[in-house]
């Protein structure tokens, strides 16, 4: 359960509709520290939503593992964590201040806290007075509409984060905007307790770079992992592309795993995951996400992805 920043910190984060139970158990394969869950609406949480307790479980694999938390909300904050207390093997609690999701920003969470620091303080204070959880971490962004990273993360410290992940865009950057690596640096250079860099962070040359310009103790990969779970081992180890036998196992292995985790319907779930490892570089990549588009029983499914990645890969370049 201990979380150890003595050595760079490789971080797999949270995204929405991404980072579910069998993805992580996929990532973790391949040698990510730490993992977290998607982001989970502290309200739906403390009302039992039945959605929301599958989201909270966790691989076996999973060691140390993250439960993120959106809310504002100090009394639904605290009966928020009191439940995650009951949990086995959860090593933190995070508090997202950095989605940009309008139906999360309207409600108070996400990255709208970063408009009512005192507010975000005393909802870290919160969950830091009431977990039972070795760690409280926030997923911070630059700010909403203008930049005060350095407030935020000092905000974040006082109130008693025991380490942050720094987004380098603003709220009103989305995903578009270039990340702001100097805005990491300042970060890092302005509290005392651990940072890890996120943001654009997507090749093993590019994770070293960062680690390196920033000063941070970690780097946090998300949108790259998706269709390219083995990049935490390309990073690590030092390993090349991927080869087709590699992506072929992974990709059934994370197929089965979706259906012993949703069922049926975890066949049509994991379309978008096709779409994403078909990009690897196979002919006939569009006609496949035409026809898994279509196809909603498993073992139809299941043959169609089969017979599709048991092809070499096209060599880089063409």
């Amino acid at each position: 359960m201990k979380i150890d920043f003595s050595k760079p910190l490789y971080a797999l984060a949270p995204l929405a509709g991404f980072t579910d139970l069998p993805f992580r158990s996929v990532v973790k394969k391949f040698g990510v520290d730490l993992t977290v869950s998607e982001m989970i609406s502290s309200n739906a949480l403390v009302h039992n939503a039945k959605k929301t307790e599958k989201m909270l479980q966790r691989s076996q694999r999973e060691d140390p593992y993250s439960i993120q938390i959106a809310g504002s909300n100090l009394e639904v904050i605290r009966r928020a964590v009191e439940i995650i207390n009951e949990r086995e093997g959860v090593a933190c609690i995070d508090l997202n201040c950095g989605c940009p999701a309008p139906k999360v920003v309207n409600n108070l969470q996400g990255s709208s806290l970063l408009t009512d620091l005192p507010q975000m303080g005393r909802v870290i204070e919160t969950i830091k007075k009431y977990s039972a959880k070795p760690y409280t971490s926030v997923k911070m962004r630059l700010g909403f509409n203008e930049k005060n990273h350095v407030e935020i993360a000092k905000t974040a410290e006082a109130a008693g984060a025991d380490f942050i992940a720094v987004h380098g865009r603003t709220r009103a950057d989305r995903y578009k905007a270039a990340v702001d690596y100097d805005a990491i640096r300042e970060v890092k250079k302005a509290v005392s307790i651990p940072v890890i860099a996120n943001g654009d962070i997507t090749t093993p040359q590019k994770a070293a770079w960062v680690l390196e310009y920033t000063g941070a103790d970690g780097v946090m990969i998300g949108r790259a992992a998706v269709g390219k779970p083995w990049i935490f081992a390309q990073i690590k180890e030092g390993h090349e592309r991927a080869d087709a036998k590699l992506i072929c196992e992974v990709v059934l292995e994370h197929f089965d795993q979706m259906i012993a985790h949703y069922g049926e319907y975890g066949a049509i779930i994991f379309r978008k995951n096709l779409h994403a490892y078909s990009k690897a570089g196979y002919q006939g990549a569009s006609a496949f996400r035409d026809r898994i588009n279509r196809i909603t029983d498993p073992a139809e499914m299941r043959e169609e992805i089969a017979a599709f990645f048991s092809q070499p890969l096209k060599e880089e370049g063409q």
